[in-house]
């Protein structure tokens, strides 16, 4: 959580050089450089017609879609408050999972649901209360396309839980880029032709290799490993971290400053994260 929540500050500092395009493009040659030993013919092959079409969702919704949208969400936007807003993903999971699977929710989690949106609509309001000005504007617009990058990454979870009963976890990974980079292609390679890359300080090229491989790369396999040794309820509690890395980064090193409204919105979302994940309490039962 630590890498995903200082990836949204980074990908900020890295999209005031480079185009949105070109960069949610090099993002997946950086992925595919490393997961490419994963796409062997052999495997593939044994991957079933409905799973292809489950993965193809998959990285319509979690790569292609999630990745432009965040990317161009924090080019208009603090990093603290799309560190906010990427940190409501556990509620809108939820959401979803009640309005497409029919999981029906508790209190818990309806509580979680309530707090994520008052938690944005706080973010929201700050900004509508500073109309006229367009940095509010486009800080608005920002914040719905970060809003938006969390429901794609939201279906790409929903998505994700049928495939993870049949696919290894890593494999997922590697096909879900591989989609991403085909679908990203004809967005991102247009612009790259005409780019002046040498226009480019060399530190925001290792930036961009370094969010190229946190993302794809290291952020999922911690994840996956960790998930095996700690119980669900706790690894909940630990997405609270997100919100905390962006806003860290986007004060040291972007020269952010939060506003009460980020303050309100923060203490929103994670007592909604922390509600969810308390266990429920059981009491012995009483002998007869």
């Amino acid at each position: 959580m630590l890498l995903v929540g200082s990836n949204v500050g980074i990908g900020k500092s890295i999209v005031a050089f480079l185009p949105v395009p070109l960069f949610a493009l090099l993002r997946f040659v950086i992925a595919l450089a490393v997961l490419g030993p994963l796409l062997r013919r052999t495997k593939m092959r044994r991957v079933k017609r409905g799973e292809w079409l489950n993965l193809f969702l998959q990285a319509l919704f979690g790569t292609f879609g999630f990745t432009l949208l965040m990317l161009g969400g924090v080019h208009r936007t603090s990093a603290v408050a799309a560190g906010v807003i990427t940190s409501t993903i556990p509620a809108v999971v939820a959401l979803f999972s009640w309005l497409f699977l029919r999981e029906r929710p508790d209190a818990r989690a309806l509580a979680s649901i309530a707090l994520a949106i008052a938690g944005i609509a706080v973010i929201n309001l700050a900004h509508a209360g500073t109309s006229g000005s367009a940095e509010a504007g486009g800080s608005f617009a920002g914040n719905l396309m970060v809003l938006g990058a969390v429901c794609c990454e939201s279906l790409y979870v929903i998505l994700s839980r049928r495939l993870t009963q049949t696919l290894p976890p890593l494999d997922i990974c590697a096909y879900t880029h591989l989609f991403g980079f085909l679908l990203m292609l004809p967005v991102g390679l247009p612009g790259a032709l005409s780019f002046d890359f040498a226009s480019v300080p060399a530190g925001i090229w290792w930036l961009a290799l370094w969010y190229g491989l946190s993302a794809s790369v290291f952020s999922f396999c911690l994840w996956m490993m960790g998930i095996r040794h700690v119980p669900g309820s706790i690894a909940g509690v630990f997405t609270a971290v997100l919100p905390v890395a962006a806003a860290v980064y986007g004060i040291v090193f972007l020269g952010e400053r939060p506003t009460p409204a980020h303050g309100i919105a923060l203490a929103c979302v994670v007592a909604g994260i922390a509600l969810a994940s308390l266990k429920t309490k059981r009491l012995p039962p009483v002998a007869s």
